[in-house]
């Protein structure tokens, strides 16, 4: 225990574990009696006394002394925090506070919310866009990363149609004189949850230099996160018709195969695909696509290795390219590099029939042109065609 506290019931649990307890149970673990909605927890500061003389008694032995819990976020602290923005000599103090209690615990978090400060702090960064490195800029879209975290309820309502926010949060990316590598991922997290929640409206006005900056963070990869958020954003995106030919135009196509090729890993590839798969149904992204010399490779290569998600986008990619845009060469390249024979071992594997069914079309597509090839063993891929 860190920080005892005791129930209604009388049992003393550790603040954090009855915590998460009490959000999918409302009964005391061991009694097993209701405890009332809302019931405080109330600190046992005897026990907690105890604790942290038993920890300075066994300092030798490697144990820390547990510092003395902080007293638990409430909303009347929130709401001066609140009232203190409006106030132009209070406002870094209040917004550096608020950051520091934001990333402390999702509990804080959820305070906050309830207590509406998504609203105040989404004002405070519109009216600092004249001066996005300005005092408490920084700080304000810290507390917003960290609040969206829980909630995106009120933001969807703030944002849903606010194009001005959308500008100003790519605005922050753009900037050149920008080298605050935390700033510009919380702000790329903030523009993918907007995009994740903006009208179809406000997705259609996305232009060409908005996916150019997206396409450029995810080249300067400047941080994990940022990179995921950026692939969100193409992901989103993307699902319209009218920005494919733009995100395509920002160079994305070459750009999301020179990340996986370097680095791999199970969900940012499953993001990849799935955008290479949109852009792919476009004559433009597949002409793009084979400009590349590993494009079909790692294609085949990602196969039956990652995950279902990969495959049924794998193959989608490589029915476009076998439907539209087989010459040989490209028929050529997909025996030399393996792709037809992943195609067959995903018949054999454990996937859905759906992407069983894809894959097998794909065979069809070109069978007479694979059939007389000796890359493949001429048994299995009839044997599997004829499924």
């Amino acid at each position: 225990m860190k920080d005892p506290v005791t129930v209604a019931t009388g049992i003393t649990y550790d603040r954090e574990s009855i915590e998460q307890w009490l959000s999918s149970s409302s009964d005391c673990p061991v009694t097993k009696l209701e405890l009332p909605k809302g019931a405080d927890l109330t600190p046992n500061h005897t026990l907690r006394r105890l604790i942290q003389a038993w920890c300075t008694i066994n300092a030798s032995n490697g144990v820390d002394r547990i510092p003395t819990p902080k007293s638990p976020l409430n909303k009347i602290h929130v709401l001066k925090l609140i009232q203190e923005l409006s106030i132009p000599r209070l406002q870094l103090k209040s917004l550096m506070k608020l950051a520091g209690l934001a990333s402390e615990s999702d509990k804080n978090r959820n305070c906050m919310v309830e207590s509406g400060l998504t609203k105040p702090i989404v004002a405070f960064i519109l009216k600092s866009c004249a001066k996005i490195n300005g005092d408490g800029f920084e700080e304000a879209l810290g507390v917003l990363h960290q609040i969206l975290k829980v909630s995106t309820d009120e933001f969807k309502v703030l944002v849903m149609e606010n194009q001005e926010f959308i500008d100003l949060l790519t605005r922050v990316l753009r900037a050149k004189d920008n080298n605050n590598e935390i700033m510009r991922t919380h702000a790329v997290s903030i523009l993918k949850a907007t995009i994740e929640v903006s009208s179809v409206g406000v997705l259609q006005k996305l232009n060409l230099d908005f996916f150019k900056t997206i396409v450029k963070i995810v080249k300067e990869s400047i941080s994990h996160q940022a990179t995921k958020s950026a692939l969100h954003i193409l992901f989103e995106s993307c699902q319209l018709s009218q920005n494919k030919l733009k995100i395509i135009e920002a160079d994305a196509v070459l750009e999301l195969i020179e990340l996986e090729l370097t680095t791999p890993e199970k969900r940012i590839t499953e993001l990849i695909f799935g955008i290479l798969d949109g852009l792919c149904s476009c004559a433009d992204g597949r002409a793009k696509f084979l400009e590349h010399a590993g494009g079909i490779a790692l294609i085949s290569k990602r196969m039956i290795r990652v995950s279902s998600v990969v495959d049924d986008f794998a193959i989608k990619i490589l029915a476009s390219i076998c439907k539209f845009s087989a010459t040989n060469e490209v028929l050529q390249e997909m025996l030399n590099v393996g792709g037809i024979s992943k195609l067959c071992m995903v018949l054999q594997a454990d996937n859905a029939i759906e992407v069983k069914n894809k894959a097998r079309l794909v065979l069809r597509l070109h069978s007479s042109f694979w059939n007389s090839s000796p890359c493949i063993h001429l048994y299995l891929l009839t044997r599997q065609i004829a499924k």
